[in-house]
């Protein structure tokens, strides 16, 4: 197979599929980007380098990780699916730069595996093209890592990315949207329409690109309790705070003595909604909550 024609190239795609037998999994959220172009707008947007290791997330067949490659200085790509493991070590032949590891990134020691397999001497990005089923799973899993990360760049399903762009007060404002925004500038680069992938989603995707923002004027004292938090309260989206509170704490007469000073102090009043509040809000509340 001529190796200068891009694997995303619909014929060349096409080829691989059929050579391999391979049908997308529903199951693994596999589409595959059939518009090289698209792949090279994302490389731009991450900025890739010789000065950058990357992590990706599902490979699939290569695609993106042949145009990575390219740039960086090395890719370490996560594949769960071991029926692809053949068809990458024949698309991906022509780069040493790339190592694939057979695992599920959501279940292995990441920062362990990334130690064993990068030199710890370049700038660590991620960039992937998302399953949609577990795109929040991977999202808050690598943000809550110990992982040194300067930037993550990922597709992502339209309404996700959404989500983690909004501000206090819009309905599509919630315990992600809080979460990324704790540690990251949230920047949607470009939309991808559906038609670009084979077999064709149901929905639009997003470039969305996340960079380490300013520090909040206050801090989570524990930033697991910090997460903790925000999740309860945002566990039952149409309860009041007050009423998400309780069911993380209990209903007993102490625990609504306790929580009506502590939101008193902070003057927050018990009827507001959850995404009303600030993520400085959540962090002062989290903090208050943990005395």
């Amino acid at each position: 197979m001529t190796e200068h024609i891009d694997i995303a190239d619909p014929i060349r795609t096409r080829a691989i599929l059929e050579r391999y037998r391979l049908n997308a999994k529903k199951s693994l959220g596999q589409n595959f980007l059939t518009r090289p172009q698209i792949l090279k707008d994302i490389v731009a947007a991450a900025d890739i380098s010789d000065a950058d290791d990357v992590i990706e997330v599902g490979p699939g067949i290569g695609a993106l990780t042949e145009q990575l490659a390219r740039h960086a200085h090395h890719v370490l790509a996560f594949e769960i699916d071991e029926n692809l493991l053949d068809v990458l070590d024949e698309t991906l032949d022509p780069y040493e730069n790339i190592t694939i590891v057979n695992a599920d990134i959501l279940k292995v020691d990441l920062p362990k595996v990334v130690a064993e397999n990068l030199d710890g001497n370049h700038t660590l990005k991620i960039v992937a093209n998302l399953p949609y089923y577990i795109t929040t799973p991977i999202l808050k899993g690598l943000l809550q890592s110990s992982l040194k990360l300067d930037q993550i760049v990922v597709m992502m399903q339209k309404e996700v990315a959404d989500r983690l762009n909004a501000q206090p007060g819009n309905k599509e404002y919630g315990s992600l949207s809080v979460a990324v925004q704790l540690d990251m500038n949230v920047n949607v680069e470009f939309e991808v329409p559906r038609t670009a992938f084979m077999p064709q989603p149901n929905v639009d995707s997003a470039i969305v690109k996340l960079t380490k923002r300013e520090p909040w004027p206050v801090q989570p004292n524990s930033r697991d309790a910090f997460f903790k938090t925000v999740h309860a309260c945002f566990a039952h989206r149409r309860k009041t705070l007050w009423n998400n509170l309780l069911g993380m704490y209990g209903k007993t007469p102490e625990v609504k003595e306790s929580l009506t000073k502590v939101l008193e102090k902070l003057s927050i009043k018990p009827g507001i909604r959850p995404e009303r509040l600030t993520v400085v809000d959540f962090i002062r509340l989290t903090n208050e909550l943990e005395k």
